[in-house]
């Protein structure tokens, strides 16, 4: 006998084109009906391809008919013009999802641990530094959406729970940044234990029910990776573009280059690429390359984007992050703090 769990976990063996994740882990599986021998599938697929929609469609149809006892089968693919980016639509998708946010920028690496969230931080406190100098400034926002390893409440010194006002989560603030993330709703032992639909539906209900208010920019913290939380936040937001992270060696370099893929196959532009923990200045002002040399040049070199920063192994930007004071509020002098100042300068210019 078919149901809908044998065709549901069918289907997992169909991979959503240039991607290592199957169709069912990303969501795309609308509905599933069996009437007899009969099978339909419906599925919706947010791309600027429009020929994602037929590889998968295809794919669907000869995994189903694979199945023994199964006669017909009807596969319908609705297509989604992605939410951001270059394609058409993103001013009345801004306004009905996040109406008083005028630009979004995710902040993404392929791989933990490159400092993705401490560059989050400290180009989210430069911005806010160079708008507020421009004028007619509204304000700029960090929407965590680390699901697993939230740590930007922690950098930006926020420890209080957020409040709630006409049914709306209102995000708490410091240095003038509101931030929201899964760390300010959930204890620091509790550990997060969820799959991919949770994911999915805490990111939709961060981007609807926070009350963000007016903001210039929101900086978007992603999880490594390219998994369920990474696609489903391009597909509810409407992401202007995207700031790449990596670190020198070549590991992190074609991690990053592979995760930044994503974008390109949703319409979002790759902004620029950031060089983390990129050389170790010595007191004679010499530098050591402790992991290497050059991956920021090769990442932005592979994705045809621009290298917009290297920025140093630091203890004052470790020790910032630690304290809840992002180097650029700490010490904004410093040459750190300058090198993410021109990177936030560099973003602004070219959204």
């Amino acid at each position: 006998m078919i149901d809908k769990e044998i065709i549901r976990s069918a289907l997992k063996a169909v991979k959503y084109p240039g991607f290592s994740r199957d169709i069912v882990s990303f969501g795309l599986i609308e509905d599933i009906s069996v009437s007899g021998s009969s099978v339909s599938v419906r599925l919706q697929v947010t791309t600027g391809d429009e020929t994602v929609p037929l590889k998968i469609k295809s794919s669907v149809e000869e995994v189903v008919n694979a199945i023994d006892g199964v006669g017909d089968v009807s596969v319908e693919v609705a297509l989604q013009k992605p939410k951001g980016g270059t394609s058409g639509g993103t001013n009345e998708q801004k306004e009905s999802i996040l109406p008083g946010v005028k630009r979004i920028i995710a902040v993404a690496s392929g791989k933990g641990g490159v400092g993705k969230s401490t560059v989050s931080v400290n180009l989210a406190c430069a911005m806010d530094r160079l708008l507020r100098s421009q004028g007619d400034y509204k304000g700029v926002g960090i929407f965590d959406c680390d699901i697993y390893g939230p740590s930007v409440p922690l950098m930006m010194g926020i420890t209080s729970r957020p409040e709630i006002d006409n049914e709306k989560i209102v995000p708490p603030s410091n240095y003038g940044i509101k931030v929201m993330s899964m760390a300010l709703l959930v204890d620091d032992e509790s550990p997060v234990i969820w799959r991919g639909p949770m994911i999915n539906n805490a990111i939709s209900q961060f981007a609807k029910n926070v009350d963000w208010g007016q903001l210039d920019v929101m900086i978007v913290d992603l999880p490594p990776g390219t998994g369920d939380a990474q696609l489903s936040l391009v597909q509810t937001l409407p992401v202007d573009g995207a700031v790449i992270v990596t670190t020198p060696q070549t590991a992190a370099v074609n991690v990053a280059t592979r995760g930044a893929r994503m974008f390109e196959k949703v319409n979002v532009p790759i902004l620029g690429v950031c060089e983390n923990m990129s050389y170790l200045e010595n007191p004679d002002g010499s530098r050591m390359h402790i992991f290497g040399e050059g991956g920021g040049k090769w990442t932005a070199e592979a994705l045809e984007a621009p290298l917009i920063g290297e920025v140093p192994l630091d203890s004052e930007i470790r020790e910032g992050s630690d304290r809840g004071i992002p180097i650029t509020i700490a010490y904004p002098d410093s040459k750190p703090a300058k090198i993410y100042q021109a990177m936030a300068a560099t973003i602004l210019q070219g959204l």
